[in-house]
């Protein structure tokens, strides 16, 4: 390992510091390899001092949340991995601004529960995530969302730490956002508040319950996955094509490499068994995407991001 990985280089930061750290676990897939170290800051401060140092050094830097979209190769990934599990990266409040409240959440949050806390309090614009395994930063810079919308329809503002440290805040109208996708020009974001709308609780609570058994009678969430493994690609007509209905259609329901299968259920999930590899999930994803372009040629898109030390697995 090179010095400028060693524990020592990070000693004057506020933060937890970890050698060589089993990241793939810390992921829904649980498989993966390590990651050069893994940094958890105790404060804003420390954590724009990080990622100066990071930046002057040329040391990569990724951020990890939930891990919920995420394959680490078994090969491991170069740099620094930062995790936002500190209390003051994953607190809330709400200011009410006449009918609308605005709910102002810190990225390390937990997307879940903080749905769950709206909820309780009568406000309803992000219980159209339940289900979705996030954290409030990873959900943002992913756009995530499904078929009752994105996170990115009730975002208001956004505050982000630039390469230099720096903290600086964007309207959500700033942002170009994307299907399943963000550009936002930062590496790290803080913070975001979304606007929401008063509701009776046991209204929201109801909904978020409609939108958990709609997802039960149709995905393998009792599996161990990362959720849809490609985007729905755009069809001619501009509309949106399932996924996992041209992998479905494919023949590839239940096609398997090592410890990896093509869910039953729904086919745009892949799912792992104890001996599975990251490299057969990456082989079941390249036979999908080989399949699939063969046979209609559209080019899908992953969805799952790929972490590796070699830059041809994240392709």
């Amino acid at each position: 390992m090179s010095v400028r990985y060693q524990s020592d280089f990070f000693g004057d930061i506020d933060a937890d510091v970890t050698i060589d750290a089993h990241l793939g676990a810390m992921t829904y897939f649980t498989i993966g390899g390590t990651a050069d170290v893994l940094i958890k800051p105790r404060s804003i401060d420390a954590l724009s001092v990080l990622l100066r140092r990071c930046y002057n050094s040329n040391m990569p830097c990724r951020i990890i949340g939930k891990g919920a979209n995420l394959l680490v190769d078994d090969i491991g990934v170069d740099g620094a991995v930062v995790l936002l599990d500190h209390e003051c990266f994953k607190s809330l409040r709400f200011n009410r601004e006449g009918t609308i409240d605005a709910l102002h959440v810190m990225s390390g949050a937990d997307l879940s529960k903080t749905i769950m806390e709206t909820a309780r309090c009568g406000l309803e614009g992000l219980h159209t995530m339940a289900g979705i395994p996030a954290s409030i930063g990873g959900a943002i810079r992913m756009n995530a969302g499904g078929a009752y919308g994105s996170i990115s329809d009730t975002l208001s503002t956004l505050t982000c730490l630039t390469k230099a440290g720096e903290l600086v805040t964007y309207r959500a109208d700033d942002i170009e956002f994307g299907y399943r996708e963000s550009k936002i020009p930062d590496p790290i974001i803080d913070s975001a508040t979304f606007n929401l709308t008063p509701s009776d609780p046991i209204e929201v609570r109801n909904n978020i319950k409609e939108i958990f058994a709609w997802k039960k009678s149709r995905q393998p969430l009792s599996d161990t996955s990362a959720g849809c493994a490609f985007k729905n690609p755009l069809g001619e007509d501009g509309s949106r094509i399932s996924a996992g209905q041209l992998i479905d259609e494919a023949g590839l329901k239940g096609f398997s490499i090592g410890g990896a299968t093509v869910s039953s259920q729904h086919a745009n999930f892949i799912t792992t068994s104890a001996s599975a590899t990251s490299r057969d999930v990456l082989a079941v994803m390249n036979e999908i995407q080989q399949r699939i372009s063969e046979t209609t040629g559209i080019d899908l898109q992953r969805e799952v991001v790929v972490w590796s030390r070699d830059p041809e697995a994240c392709r």
